[in-house]
């Protein structure tokens, strides 16, 4: 087993320009996952009533923040390589006559494999969209209240947020699923090549768009997804350190009976710019 992870690494050494990149830290740690893999497969053939368990026994041997530093592309490619290196040493591992059946155990080792990275990553995803999800909340939120934080920054930063000019959104909800209503304005937005933070507060939709000096104009292909009554639109500004007046501007202009959709509403003090 020893000498078959360290072919593998020598191996993903020679044929991964990407993998002689990264840090020896993360290489040392796909090593043990290498090893480990091995590992479970041997244990695997001599135990074969067994389902191998190989998101905890294999992959659970490394650190979350692994997945991060290598995509599921490149971890297949890892996957294949390994493999290869086995089906290798198949006719020196396999007793006399056995090499088609060890051959067929690898195959079938190799779907519980995919599966299990498949596993990880979907798992890895929906952890990181629901923190991301919460991120934006707070962002959200904080601007309405007015709050530019140094948490604002930060919390901007994980999003990986760098839009400007910004602008503030604020109507009324359409529909009983928030997480729905956001995905649909954040597609319709990046198809306008905008940036979009939402968050949906009971009855009440505020938006942040970044990217564009016209909000006015920008905001008309994301009305449908709001509900009736007023949409209105705080002024832009230079970044989203500065949003907290155009929030402000936005959800007071829903107190405002508005009629056109969307209104612009450039200060909740008022409105001689509007």
């Amino acid at each position: 087993m020893g000498a078959l992870g360290t072919a593998a690494m020598a191996s993903m050494e020679q044929r991964l320009p990407w993998f002689r990149a990264l840090p020896a830290e993360n290489r040392s740690w796909i090593g043990l996952v290498a090893q480990a893999g091995i590992a479970a497969f041997v244990d695997w053939v001599k135990h074969p009533q067994r389902r191998p368990a190989v998101a905890g026994e294999v992959f659970g041997t490394a650190p979350r923040e692994l997945a991060r530093a290598v995509s599921l592309q490149q971890t297949v490619e890892m996957v294949r390589i390994t493999i290869d290196v086995v089906e290798a040493q198949v006719d020196q591992l396999a007793a006399p006559g056995g090499e088609a059946e060890l051959r067929e155990a690898v195959l079938r080792y190799t779907r519980e494999i995919a599966f299990g990275a498949a596993q990880v990553y979907a798992r890895t995803a929906e952890a990181r969209g629901a923190w991301d999800a919460r991120l934006e909340a707070l962002v959200v939120d904080s601007l309405v209240r007015g709050e530019a934080s140094d948490g604002l920054h930060s919390w901007a930063a994980a999003l990986s947020w760098s839009s400007s000019p910004v602008a503030v959104i604020a109507g009324t909800a359409d529909g009983d699923d928030p997480e729905a209503i956001i995905d649909d304005l954040r597609a319709l937005a990046r198809r306008s090549r905008l940036d979009l933070l939402a968050g949906v507060q009971g009855s009440r939709l505020v938006v942040v768009l970044g990217g564009s000096d016209d909000p006015l104009a920008a905001v008309q292909p994301l009305v449908g997804r709001f509900g009736p009554g007023p949409v209105v639109v705080g002024h832009a500004v230079p970044d989203l350190q500065a949003a907290a007046p155009s929030a402000a501007a936005a959800v007071a202009g829903l107190r405002w009976t508005a009629t056109r959709r969307p209104a612009r509403n450039c200060s909740p003090m008022s409105t001689s710019r509007c």
